[in-house]
């Protein structure tokens, strides 16, 4: 009775503001009620599905950064991972607002669809699904590069290339997050190790007896390059909204996040940091070629079960958006029965086997993945994130101080997306322009 008719009016509005918006977000989750399912998603504690962000994030993209610092300089490097690292970590937590708000939302088509009806499912959808081919399809390639830089090219790239794809298949059988995430450990512990034996390896050899450079003499090329580099490194934001789909609950998202962002942050600016300090400008990429060819093989060979875990869990996002577009209104997502068995082992044997031959197939692959990557990630990333906060809170940018704040930042941080992709696809277009040459299907040494 103590309310005024201005409040009751606001209330209303509320209501109404949110049954308009969330017409297709029901109480009901992305898997609905898992009482009496066969098949249960929503398993995972949040410290599980943290190291699987780990794992779907952290790969050996790490060793890459090094080489950032020799093509930017120390200081500039250290700015651009604290501030891309934190922007991310703003991203993630936005993403997790749109989540909590339209609780049926399991992938970035989904979220297109809130945002901007039937093409933004579409578009979104198909931007997801051919960004983790793509990484799929990476890893492939880089299992083939260790494994020869192992043993010394000891058989035909495709045929290590096959045994990568066979492998990454089997382990993405399981249909549940929660058996993913026990292999997402090991992710963990593999990488840590292989980046300390790296840095212990370059600081006992000491390659480089020049002084370290604050800053670099550059161009907007190389420079921008060094930053995609930074930029890509922190690009796990595609897989956040399956993830979410299977926490226990969705509300433990925040620490998945930090303990993802406080590892990826720490690992990255220590390893690039050390590694530069010892390896000097002419720090390769990854920087694996700056050490010894024993501690080289040495560390690709820790580094293995990371290499296949990492594109397994990116496997797992793109097998799991396949399935729940097809089967999410039937009760067959839930089934053990042989077409809902068989449907997921018949989907990743064909996403599998698509980004083989995508990584076979291509020249200068890593070229397109970057050209792909820069079209994609950033928005991904970066971009969505700031629309996906405006959208939540429309006619409200200037309700406070703080509103006026967050809108001005989120519009910012969409105006980075669209620089970091129109000038990443500058830059990888010129990339591919420039080394137009390489062998499709070939035996040779890719080491």
């Amino acid at each position: 009775m103590g309310l005024d008719q201005h409040a009751i009016d606001n209330v209303g509005s509320h209501d109404a503001e949110k049954q308009e918006d969330g017409k297709m977000s029901s109480a009901q989750d992305a898997f609905g009620d898992e009482e009496l399912a066969e098949v249960k998603y929503k398993v995972l504690n949040w410290w599980q599905c943290g190291f699987l962000m780990v794992a779907e994030t952290v790969s050996l993209g790490i060793l890459s950064l090094p080489a950032v610092i020799s093509s930017l300089g120390l200081a500039p490097s250290i700015v651009m991972l604290l501030f891309l690292g934190g922007m991310a970590t703003y991203t993630g937590y936005v993403i997790g607002q749109f989540k909590w708000r339209y609780p049926h939302i399991h992938s970035m088509g989904d979220a297109g669809e809130v945002l901007m009806g039937s093409i933004g499912r579409e578009v979104l959808g198909t931007g997801q699904l051919l960004l983790v081919i793509f990484i799929m399809g990476s890893h492939i390639l880089t299992f083939t590069v260790a494994m020869n830089s192992i043993t010394n090219h000891g058989t035909c790239s495709i045929v290590f290339g096959v045994i990568g794809l066979v492998l990454s298949f089997f382990l993405c059988l399981p249909r549940t997050l929660l058996k993913v995430s026990w292999l997402s450990i090991v992710s963990f512990i593999s990488i840590f190790s292989a980046v300390m034996i790296a840095m212990i390896g370059v600081g006992i050899e000491r390659p480089w007896s020049g002084g370290v450079k604050a800053t670099i003499d550059t161009d907007l090329y190389h420079a921008f390059l060094a930053v995609c580099n930074i930029v890509f490194s922190f690009s796990g934001h595609v897989a956040f909204f399956g993830f979410m789909a299977e926490l226990k609950d969705p509300k433990d998202y925040p620490k998945s996040l930090f303990l993802l962002q406080g590892i990826d942050t720490c690992l990255y600016m220590i390893a690039a940091v050390v590694i530069y300090c010892y390896a000097g400008q002419d720090v390769t990429s990854p920087a694996l070629g700056s050490a010894s060819p024993v501690v080289r093989k040495v560390a690709y060979g820790i580094a293995l079960p990371t290499i296949v875990i990492s594109g397994v869990v990116n496997g797992h996002v793109a097998a799991k958006y396949v399935y729940v577009r097809l089967f999410r209104n039937s009760d067959r997502l839930h089934k053990r029965d042989f077409v809902a068995t068989w449907s997921w082992v018949g989907i990743g044997l064909v996403l599998w086997v698509i980004a083989w031959i995508i990584a076979e197939a291509i020249p200068v692959f890593s070229n397109l993945l970057s050209l792909v990557a820069s079209l994609f990630a950033s928005w991904f990333t970066y971009g969505l994130s700031g629309m996906f906060w405006l959208y939540l809170n429309k006619g409200q940018y200037s309700a406070t101080p703080m509103k006026m704040i967050l809108t001005v930042v989120n519009i910012f941080i969409i105006g980075c997306a669209a620089c970091i992709c129109g000038l990443g696809l500058y830059v990888s277009g010129k990339a591919l322009h420039d080394n137009p040459s390489s062998a499709s299907f070939s035996c040779a040494n890719n080491a």
